[in-house]
């Protein structure tokens, strides 16, 4: 399978395709491999963790350019994202010495207490967009908990993972504990979901995607983590602090070229503030700079296909009738997978762009009267996964915090999701939290012992 460059594409270089049955050999590797490191203490396995942190921590330059050169991004933003792999990394091998039962005071009964012991061999699904970060937020809990794992890339950006899969294992996790399996999600990732012998699958990527594999699955055998995308909103109070937020919005929309599940998607300002916000938000908007990731000052780079930069040509022309474009809405010319960051505003409530996830540069804006109508909107969707409320009124927050659906609300920013957090979705942004002390659970079986005097 080749690999291209989405700042030219021209191909950067290639990786095979794992058939089925090779997918099955590499897991049954994994099951032989998964007793010696279940019987290793935690304790040591966080150690490979930290160790694995050391050395991205020291490569992070070489692996930021791998990065850039496949998936797109600046490279300071690849920088960020190595370095964020690595706080991961670092995070789980703090709390290693946690994963254990807990016990339950003595009663007329007898002792009771439980433990925990590993599932076996787990499987995670990577997208393309945060590789490296979301390879280390399946990876880390899975074999700190003492599960071997088996890792399917995006088929857009294999050599960020492959890398990291490397640096793991010289940092003493076994070969036969985690695997890295290039391919199609039709062939090599579907592979991995019908296989009986995995049994935890965390999958991000979009909603028709998780539906397939959880058709796939066992549902009595696997435990699944889905992670399906959002349409975030962010909204601006009349109290809000304008510059603070003009600063959210942009870098809340455009990081990674608008690329990321919970970038902001839909931003709803109040409008008794809404001239002059969208006034300062237009001026910081063409005031970002395109171009190619690895050249110095760039702000935002391609999107990582054609085939995502011509949804999003196609969404923001269904969506053009009675609505406005204030700025971009067109393709640079020259070669590259490249969109001008576009503000839009006067849609219908129907139009694409807020009904669907915008996976690019592109943010509706819509007004609103009061903070209920806010809420009604921001909740309009299929989607739960992120939103941001702006104010300095606490009431404002707490009406947000009771009343707007998804999985994890920011106040006053937007995006930020440290390692010790639980990480997801609700409705339809998927099942399950990655990220926090809590996601080990996932990943191990508990079992319940009473002890009779």
């Amino acid at each position: 399978m080749d690999v291209y460059n989405p700042a030219n594409n021209q191909k950067i270089g290639e990786v095979k395709e794992f058939t089925e049955e090779e997918v099955a050999g590499t897991i049954d590797r994994l099951g032989a491999g998964f007793p010696g490191w279940s019987a290793r203490r935690p304790a040591s396995r966080g150690m490979v963790l930290y160790r694995a942190a050391e050395t991205i921590r020291a490569d992070v330059h070489r692996l930021a350019s791998i990065l850039t050169a496949e998936q797109g991004k600046p490279l300071a933003e690849a920088r960020n994202e190595i370095l964020g792999a690595a706080s991961v990394f670092e995070y789980y091998a703090s709390i290693a010495g946690t994963v254990g039962g807990s016990t339950v005071p003595k009663s007329d009964y007898g002792y009771a207490f439980t433990s925990k012991s590993p599932l076996g061999v787990c499987g995670a699904i990577i997208p393309w967009n945060m590789p490296a970060l979301i390879m280390a937020w399946k990876v880390a809990p899975a074999v700190v908990t003492g599960n071997s794992i088996v890792v399917k890339p995006a088929e857009t950006t294999p050599f960020t993972n492959i890398e990291i899969a490397g640096i793991l294992h010289s940092s003493g996790l076994p070969d036969d504990v985690l695997a890295v399996v290039t391919g199609g999600g039709e062939t090599t990732g579907a592979a991995i979901a019908r296989n009986r012998d995995v049994r935890h699958i965390s999958f991000t990527g979009s909603v028709e995607t998780g539906e397939k594999i959880s058709k796939m699955v066992d549902a009595g055998r696997v435990r699944l983590t889905l992670e399906l995308g959002g349409s975030d909103p962010m909204i601006v109070c009349g109290d809000a602090d304008l510059d603070r937020a003009v600063a959210g919005a942009v870098a809340g929309r455009f990081y990674n070229c608008g690329q990321i599940c919970t970038a902001v998607k839909r931003l709803f300002v109040a409008d008794s503030v809404a001239d002059g916000f969208i006034g300062r938000l237009k001026a910081a908007t063409e005031s970002l700079r395109v171009g190619d990731g690895a050249a110095e000052g760039t702000d935002i780079g391609p999107l990582n296909s054609i085939g995502g930069l011509q949804r999003i040509e196609e969404m923001v022309e269904d969506s053009i009738g009675s609505a406005k474009v204030l700025t971009g809405g067109l393709r640079p010319d020259g070669p590259g997978n490249f969109y001008a960051p576009t503000l839009i505003t006067g849609l219908e409530p129907d139009s694409r762009l807020l009904t669907e996830e915008v996976f690019g540069p592109v943010l509706p804006i819509v007004r609103f009267g009061d903070l209920d109508e806010a809420v009604d909107m921001a909740n309009s969707t299929r989607f739960g996964l992120g939103a941001s409320i702006w104010t300095n009124d606490m009431r404002n927050a707490s009406k947000a915090i009771d009343s707007v659906r998804s999985g994890i609300l920011w106040v006053n920013r937007h995006s930020r999701i440290p390692p010790e957090v639980p990480f997801g979705g609700v409705a339809g942004s998927g099942i399950g939290r990655e990220n926090g002390p809590n996601s080990l659970d996932g990943y191990m079986v508990e079992k319940t012992v009473i002890v009779s005097p």
